[in-house]
């Protein structure tokens, strides 16, 4: 990163059993959100949940960052933010790999950068909020099968997430760590004024108008709409992914364009009110 210094984020084992997911609030004020993205060969766009989701082939990895990295080179690069999170492992992969660029990184978040796409989004040298959109900060979490060893290296493990996550907010804003640690602990939504004012961007920006090739992925915003509320009651990614892949007829690692054949929308709309009532 050629304007900020960042620290670096050592590779941290991933706990026994351990399985990530999305806060569901995250997911949910995602599943409303269209925004554009743009087509400029010196931007990356992170419209996804972050980490491969194996049963698509979907979500936004460290790999696909790296690639589109050297795909522009030694030059000023913009990313494109519109994310609820997902895993922190690969989340911190990502965030190493922008603030190791060598030229100037802009990041603008588009809609919602949530989670592991927050502290992802502080890589920016210059970070601008879209008017209307949002930053979520939170401690570390998902689910851990196993015996009390287990449990307990998974606990260690967590809290080195969240310190970590503390060292990249402290550099980039400046704020007190005793601070952050509230906002984390309180699962926090930043408006974009908010997050100005607080440090965790530098100025906001208004949207552009979803593209109208944006407004016709109804059958993926109804997906997307369906995942969030089985989220809000509980239900696991992995098992969420089993019920709506099913509903689908997409089988594991599946082309995520095979979710776009015709009748799709209206099964999973469907799917959306019965499951509503």
């Amino acid at each position: 990163m050629s304007l900020i210094k960042l620290p670096e984020i050592k590779a941290l084992k991933e706990p026994q059993g351990y399985s990530w997911d999305v806060p569901s609030d995250a997911l949910a004020r995602w599943s409303d959100i269209s925004a554009a993205a743009s087509d400029e060969a010196d931007t990356i766009t992170i419209y996804d949940m972050i980490g491969e989701d194996p049963w698509t082939g979907g979500g936004f990895t460290a790999k696909r960052m790296s690639a589109a990295l050297r795909s522009i080179g030694k030059k000023d690069v913009r990313v494109q933010i519109n994310s609820p999170g997902g895993s922190v492992f690969e989340g911190f992969a990502i965030y190493n790999e922008l603030a190791r660029h060598p030229a100037k990184v802009t990041v603008e978040v588009m809609g919602i950068a949530a989670s592991a796409a927050a502290y992802i989004a502080m890589a920016g040298d210059e970070i601008r909020m879209g008017l209307g959109s949002m930053m979520m900060v939170h401690n570390a979490w998902g689910g851990v099968v196993g015996n009390r060893n287990d449990l307990a290296e998974a606990i260690e493990i967590l809290s080195k997430i969240d310190n970590a996550q503390i060292d990249i907010f402290e550099a980039r804003t400046g704020i007190d760590r005793a601070k952050i640690e509230k906002l984390m602990d309180a699962e926090t939504f930043l408006t974009a004024k908010e997050a100005v004012a607080e440090g965790f961007a530098d100025d906001i920006f208004n949207l552009p108008e979803p593209q109208a090739s944006a407004k016709k992925c109804g059958d993926v915003n109804a997906r997307k709409k369906l995942d969030a509320l089985l989220a809000q009651t509980g239900v696991s990614r992995v098992e969420r992914r089993r019920m709506l892949n099913e509903v689908t007829g997409v089988t594991q690692h599946a082309d995520p364009t095979a979710m776009q054949h015709a009748g799709l929308n209206a099964a999973l709309s469907q799917l959306l009110t019965n499951f509503r009532t």
